[in-house]
């Protein structure tokens, strides 16, 4: 194919080719030519429309790039290829969550990170290096989360952030951050105990509620100390009433575990009429359900309750601490009923079966005082007619 000719113009070392633009009227296309650091270099400085380039600026381009203040094509082609190569031995935050979540278990737990990452951590630090990270950044994101959430919620996605951040250094793909990342305190004594008067009262406002689906779900809760997670995810193969006892699949220990059905809890299983769904408590179309809405919250103030009640976190524990206090549960069997995966967890509700033990070693105080006071009455019985 013949070489296209070369048109000279009034600038030294500019001059263009005959071409077509993209709406197929003629165009020029301006070359410039020069020599650096001992080489003849020739390169394109730009189409007549498309780049609106002119004789003039081309002449300009050559000046510079001459002077070294501006790059050649080939320099640019260089330095574009250069930044790639370094972006892709780069681990910014996003690049490290996605390797991280690929070697994370499916599951519950990393569906709920995974919500995380993308409203909390993305937005803020995915395009940096963790080396890149600077403590006041993440204090500030500490301070801002901490006026909307909860100070385990705040915790945990910034546990998120260093573990993201971990698994980057252990695995040698990049430098760790040159601060601690502060958490928030958390207290996890808090048990939100219910006073038998606001039980009862409770108890009333889930009754005189038109919702009975949420109203048997806390009920359930109450009866059965199951997480909220654990109810929405219950389904009728897993309830055996021949056996009485209730499969929790994927629980928060995370492995599927089994508890007792107690009467009151197989009376509130019995009275739910069977459905096409596969779900005890279902939710919209029959599928699983995912929050309570505004029934919960209608149900706790019709109650009386502490804005602060959380309905089905507290009837848990209000379980718990029935259980407990009633000394006929030791901590084990507690351990077991919650499904909690540690002893430490159930420990918060020692105190209370202390309590119930010292109410009855309590009582040889009141039977020693009627002796003394000679009001307790006498019984006396003949071991030798036992026998």
């Amino acid at each position: 194919m013949a070489a296209k000719k070369r048109f000279k113009t009034k600038y030294a070392g500019v001059f263009y080719l005959e071409g077509t633009s993209a709406q197929g009227k003629p165009e020029k296309i301006y070359y410039i030519r020069y020599r650096k650091d001992g080489k003849a270099v020739e390169e394109k400085a730009g189409r007549q429309y498309q780049d609106d380039m002119t004789p003039a600026r081309a002449a300009g381009i050559r000046a510079q790039r001459i002077d070294g203040e501006q790059q050649t094509n080939q320099e640019k082609r260089d330095t574009e290829q250069a930044k790639k190569t370094a972006e892709a031995g780069r681990y910014t935050i996003d690049k490290l969550w996605g390797e991280y979540s690929l070697n994370r278990r499916p599951g519950k737990g990393l569906d709920i990170d995974t919500s995380r990452y993308e409203k909390y951590i993305q937005s803020v630090f995915s395009d940096k290096e963790p080396k890149e990270l600077v403590k006041l950044d993440v204090d500030r994101i500490r301070i801002q989360l901490l006026k909307k959430k909860s100070p385990q919620t705040v915790k945990h996605i910034l546990n998120l952030l260093t573990w993201i951040i971990n698994y980057g250094v252990k695995n040698n793909l990049c430098e760790g951050v040159s601060f601690h990342i502060q958490k928030p305190t958390v207290n996890n004594e808090k048990t939100e105990d219910l006073s038998p008067e606001q039980l009862t009262n409770l108890l009333s406002a889930i009754e005189a509620d038109p919702c009975t689906p949420v109203g048997n779900m806390m009920k359930m809760a109450l009866y059965s100390g199951m997480r909220r997670g654990e109810l929405f995810n219950l389904k009728w193969d897993d309830v055996n009433f021949d056996t009485g006892f209730i499969w929790i699949r994927d629980p928060k220990g995370g492995k599927d575990q089994k508890i007792p059905m107690n009467d009151m809890a197989r009376g509130i299983l019995e009275s739910i009429p069977r459905t096409k769904s596969p779900y005890v408590f279902f939710g919209k179309d029959g599928k699983k359900r995912v929050t309570l809405g505004r029934i919960g919250k209608r149900i706790r103030e019709a109650a009386g309750l502490p804005k602060d009640f959380r309905p089905m976190h507290g009837l848990r524990h209000t379980y718990a601490s029935m259980l407990a206090s009633s000394g006929q549960v030791d901590m084990y069997v507690l351990q077991k009923l919650m499904t909690h995966k540690s002893p430490s967890m159930t420990q918060r509700y020692a105190h209370l079966r202390d309590d119930a033990l010292k109410n009855g070693a309590g009582q040889i105080d009141d039977i020693f005082k009627k002796q003394a006071e000679g009001t307790q009455e006498k019984k006396i019985v003949n071991i030798q007619n036992k026998k």
